[in-house]
C-alpha cells in the first residue's frame, strides 16, 4: 500500500520520497497542482537516487475544507504529514489555517482510514522550560492563551506548537496512532552538503560568508541542535514503516557543537574568519527591534528562539536508531559539507 505524504515537494519531502522509493515503497503525494508539480517532484527524486515511477499524485490542499480532496482515495498504509506554511513574520490567520486546521484535517483523514499518522513537529516541544515560559498547558490545549503564545514567538513557531498539542489531544480522544518526529535545524546532505536555500541554516551560513555575522549570538553554552536532511528523511521513513515505533522521536544530533563551534567549522569551510566574541541573546533581540535592521542583518527576531542552552535526552531515539541500524553521520563533517555547498552557491 502507498504512503500518503503532504509536503512532498519540500526539502525534507524530496529526500523522504527518494529514500522510500529506493526501497520500492509506493508514495501518494498530496499536491495542490499535480499536473505541474508531479513531474518536477519526480525529477528531484530521480536526481536524489530514488525511483520516481513509484510516486503518484493526489490533488489536495491543506488550506481547503477536507483538504480539498475530491478524488476517491485509494487504500493507504499510512500518512506522513510534512506540509506546513513556513515564513518568518508569518500572518497569524494564515499560519493557523494551514498549520493548525490543516494538520487537524490530516489527522481526521488518518483516523477515517485507521492508519498511523507521522507528524513532524519540532525539537522545541521537548524544551519544557520554554513551554512553561509561554504558558502552554500540556494537558489541554484549550487552557492555553494561544494569542499570547503567537505574540511571544511569532506565528510560525506558535502554529507548530498549537498544531502539535491539538493533534496529541485528537489522537488521545480518537485512538489514532500518532508518531511525532521532532527535528532540529536541518543541515545539508551528509555526503554532498546539498542544502536548500529556503532553510534557516543556509541563511546563517550565507550571513557568515558575507560578513554579516561578526559576533556569536548567545554565550559559550548556546547551541543550535542540528540534523542531517538524509538522516532525518531516513528516520521519518522508519517511523512510518517499522512495526513498533515510539510515540515521539527527537531528531537531533546531541553531539552538535555549541554555536561558536558550529560557526568555526562552517567558517573554515567557507574560507572566512570565525566570530569569537559573543553578543547576549536579549541584546541582539533588542537590536533587531530597530526598524530595517533585521533586513540589513538578514536575521529575523523569531530565529533567536531556536538558539538555546537546553540539552536534550535522546535515549528513546538512540534506542530506535540502533534497532533500525541507522547510525548518525558525524555532525561536524555534515556542517563542513553543508558550508562547502553554500560556498559554491553564495560566494563569487
Amino acid at each position: 500500500m502507498a504512503l500518503l505524504i503532504t509536503g512532498a515537494t519540500g526539502f525534507v519531502g524530496r529526500h523522504l520520497c527518494a529514500q522510500l522509493t529506493r526501497g520500492r515503497q509506493r508514495v501518494l503525494a498530496m499536491l495542490r497542482e499535480p499536473d505541474r508539480q508531479l513531474s518536477e517532484l519526480r525529477e528531484h527524486v530521480n536526481a536524489l537516487g530514488g525511483r520516481a515511477h513509484f510516486i503518484h499524485a493526489l490533488k489536495g490542499d491543506l488550506d481547503q475544507p477536507d483538504l480539498g480532496i475530491v478524488d476517491e482515495l485509494p487504500e493507504i498504509g499510512g500518512i506522513i504529514h510534512l506540509g506546513a506554511r513556513f515564513a518568518w513574520q508569518l500572518n497569524q490567520d494564515a499560519a493557523k489555517r494551514t498549520n493548525v486546521a490543516g494538520s487537524l484535517a490530516v489527522a481526521e483523514l488518518a483516523h477515517r482510514h485507521r492508519v498511523r499518522l507521522v507528524f513532524t513537529s519540532g525539537f522545541m516541544l521537548e524544551n519544557q522550560e520554554h513551554l512553561r515560559r509561554l504558558g502552554i498547558s500540556q494537558d489541554d490545549p484549550q487552557h492555553t492563551d494561544w494569542d499570547q503564545v503567537y505574540r511571544c514567538t511569532g506565528a510560525y513557531e506558535a502554529s507548530k506548537l498549537e498544531a502539535t498539542f491539538r493533534l496529541r489531544a485528537f489522537a488521545r480522544k480518537s485512538g489514532t496512532e500518532l508518531v511525532e518526529v521532532q527535528p532540529g535545524t536541518v543541515t545539508g546532505h551528509s555526503k554532498n552538503g546539498e542544502l536548500d536555500a529556503s532553510q534557516p541554516l543556509y541563511t546563517l551560513m550565507t550571513n557568515l560568508a558575507n560578513g554579516r555575522l561578526s559576533m556569536v549570538p548567545g554565550s559559550p553554552s548556546h547551541w543550535l541542535p542540528l540534523v542531517a536532511v538524509d538522516h532525518l528523511a531516513g528516520l521519518i521513513a522508519k517511523a512510518a514503516t517499522a512495526d513498533s515505533v515510539p510515540s515521539r522521536l527527537l531528531a537531533l544530533d546531541p553531539e552538535t557543537p555549541n554555536l561558536q563551534g558550529t560557526l568555526a567549522i562552517a567558517a573554515n569551510a567557507l574560507n572566512r574568519r570565525a566570530p569569537t566574541r559573543h553578543i547576549p541573546i536579549p541584546a541582539l533581540a533588542l537590536l533587531l527591534r530597530i526598524p530595517g535592521l533585521p533586513k540589513v542583518l538578514n536575521t529575523m527576531p523569531e530565529t533567536l528562539h531556536f538558539i538555546q542552552t537546553t540539552r536534550f535526552d535522546t535515549t528513546i531515539t538512540d534506542r530506535f536508531l540502533a534497532e533500525q541500524q541507522m547510525p548518525r553521520p558525524p555532525i561536524e563533517d555534515v556542517i563542513a559539507e553543508s558550508a562547502r555547498y553554500v560556498r559554491t552557491r553564495s560566494l563569487p
